[in-house]
């Protein structure tokens, strides 16, 4: 290790240890009653209200709310963008009236054969993310929400949507091109960069638009994309944070958990869950494997180069903060529950979480002190308080909404702060205040006083889109048991074999070489009961395998070295696997007994 990365290294561990009332939560705030919890619910309704009448009132139908000046901005597409990203939270807090109202007006008056160059990530995971959530609440009499007169409508316009996003998709790599005009495909000019996060977050609502229309292409084409991302990972099994579509070559090497690549780690752990497809268990058990080698400062999390692990930044950013909540569905909640807390007492100290905050100097990083709304935070307190049901965190929660309230609230909406350090309001709401922020705030305090929601008591298990949209895990969108053992791997002339045989969910051990690929299905990360214990097997299909093929070999996942390598020197970089142990027995679960004491918070 070279002298100034020991310096480094030397430098933050002895800020950590000498300053631990600083960085990390040590105190319970006072406990939050039930009654309080009940009217802790009640004032996150209202906050909803308060900015979705905003926008209504004084916004739509141009996509954004100005909540500061009482007007409207169109920062998207021009297509009621906060009303899209609205509806499924319309529908979880049981508003019939606005959420068939809304799907209504939608239908007969949003299209998008429009000139008009969007971000192929944003409008992903926000407009078609919304339009297939609401699709599958209004369309379902077993959600509670039906619309009698709904006839596909959203879905239609999805999958429209879609087919205007596919050109960004052609690229030599599979990795997509960070922008495409809805009318004319994507632009000579374009740029060739794009993010991680950008070009890996999609698989959900492509996989889930594939499904509804059985029509394969959206899911392939999202899934190339990881695929292809993964590929050029590093030997460190780390990924960058920008990488050229065309050639492959990454032209930003900061590895990390935050800005940039954040939800491509997301989205591999989701899109098993959802699907049930292993090859995305796979690369997700070996990227937060190396995640956790060479990010993880306990509590905090560093961006390194992804060839060299040598810290680049020391920087806690805001988009870490979904992090223990994705550590929860993994079931790792012991460095969920020390890393909430380290990113919380940042909230505590300020407010609100800046987008950047050096862990060096103790102070807000230059250029990024604009808290934005997010929802991060608030997130992981969630599924830390649905994993443990520690109060800790509803007390947490309670801070965020006085935070929310008396710094961000602002005559017509919510306004981003732009600088934490004197609370200066910015003229501005992004739509995913609606659809995530006061979402898991409204969850969290629904699921202490006895929750009665479509999530928590719907007839099937949800997963959260990186924009906090309800996607269920019906037996039409979520075919864990129709999985096939090969996914078209080479193989020699002579060894591929071909069966038809009724549908076996054990897997065989051979096949994991090293890498624990889970036979029993309930293994999923929900603390409540078997995720896909209730989903039924639909009979024959077919299965093909290569005997002999180790598990990345099995699933085609090759290491594209950045030089001219042989077979063998290329095989000999692959770092050992690790396990990630996603759990759902009840014992396995942190319980506030089992804590130390000190234990006590893609954009692209």
């Amino acid at each position: 290790m070279e002298p100034f990365t020991q310096s480094l290294h030397f430098l933050f561990f002895l800020f950590i240890l000498l300053l631990p009332n600083i960085l990390v939560y040590r105190t319970l705030a006072d406990g939050v009653t039930s009654d309080e919890a009940r009217q802790l619910r009640d004032e996150v309704r209202e906050m909803f209200y308060h900015a979705f009448d905003g926008y209504m009132e004084h916004a739509f139908p141009l996509d954004e709310l100005r909540p500061l000046s009482c007007g409207g901005e169109d920062s998207l597409g021009g297509y009621a963008l906060t009303l899209i990203d609205s509806l499924d939270t319309l529908a979880l807090l049981g508003d019939r009236e606005r959420f068939a109202s809304s799907v209504e007006w939608i239908g007969k008056n949003i299209q998008f054969d429009i000139n008009k160059t969007v971000s192929l990530f944003e409008t992903s995971i926000r407009v078609l993310g919304g339009l297939l959530s609401a699709h599958l609440i209004a369309s379902d009499y077993a959600t509670g929400m039906k619309i009698p007169s709904y006839d596909n409508q959203l879905l239609n316009l999805a999958e429209d949507l879609a087919r205007r996003l596919l050109p960004a998709f052609d690229t030599p790599t599979g990795i997509p091109f960070g922008s495409v005009n809805l009318l004319h495909g994507v632009d000579e000019h374009e740029s060739k960069i794009t993010s991680t996060a950008g070009g890996g977050t999609l698989t959900l609502e492509f996989g889930v638009l594939s499904r509804l229309t059985n029509d394969s292409i959206f899911e392939q084409v999202t899934k190339n994309a990881v695929l292809g991302i993964w590929a050029r990972r590093s030997k460190l099994n780390l990924v960058g944070a920008h990488i050229n579509v065309f050639t492959g070559e990454w032209t930003q090497k900061d590895a990390g958990i935050g800005t940039s690549i954040d939800s491509f780690y997301e989205y591999l752990l989701k899109a098993y869950l959802l699907f049930g497809d292993e090859e995305y268990l796979y690369i997700f058990q070996e990227s937060y494997a190396a995640a956790m080698h060479y990010l993880f400062n306990d509590p905090w999390y560093v961006e390194v180069n992804m060839d060299s692990a040598a810290i680049v930044w020391p920087v806690f950013n805001s988009l870490q903060a979904f992090w223990p909540g994705l550590q929860v569905l993994a079931g790792d909640i012991d460095p969920a529950i020390r890393t909430h807390a380290a990113f919380f007492s940042v909230w505590k100290r300020y407010g609100f979480t800046p987008e950047g905050f050096n862990l060096a100097t103790l102070t807000v990083q230059h250029g990024q002190k604009s808290y934005p709304l997010r929802p991060e935070l608030i997130e992981s307190t969630y599924w830390l308080y649905k994993a443990t049901r520690d109060p800790r965190y509803l007390a947490a929660g309670r801070d965020m909404i006085a935070s929310l309230q008396f710094g961000a609230r602002c005559p017509c909406g919510y306004c981003h702060i732009s600088d934490v350090e004197f609370h200066k309001k910015e003229d501005h709401m992004e739509s995913f205040f609606l659809a995530e922020t006061v979402k898991y705030l409204w969850l969290l305090f629904d699921l202490a006083v006895g929750p009665e929601n479509l999530v928590e008591n719907g007839p099937y298990k949800y997963i959260f889109s990186t924009e906090g949209h309800l996607l269920p895990a019906t037996p039409q969108i979520s075919l864990a048991k129709e999985h096939c053992s090969y996914f078209g791997a080479y193989c020699k002339s002579g060894d591929s074999k071909e069966k038809s045989d009724t549908v076996d969910i054990s897997d065989d051990p051979q096949e994991t070489n090293g890498s624990k690929v889970f036979g029993d299905r309930s293994h999923t990360g929900f603390p409540s009961d078997s995720f896909f214990g209730s989903i039924p097997a639909t009979g024959l299909i077919k299965q093909g395998f290569c005997p002999g093929l180790t598990h990345g070999q099995k699933y085609g996942i090759t290491y594209i070295a950045s030089e001219d390598v042989s077979t063998t020197q290329k095989e000999s970089t692959a770092v050992q696997s690790h396990s990630v142990v996603v759990v759902s027995d009840q014992t396995s679960i942190y319980s506030p007994s089992e804590s130390q004491s000190d234990d006590n918070d893609a954009q692209t």
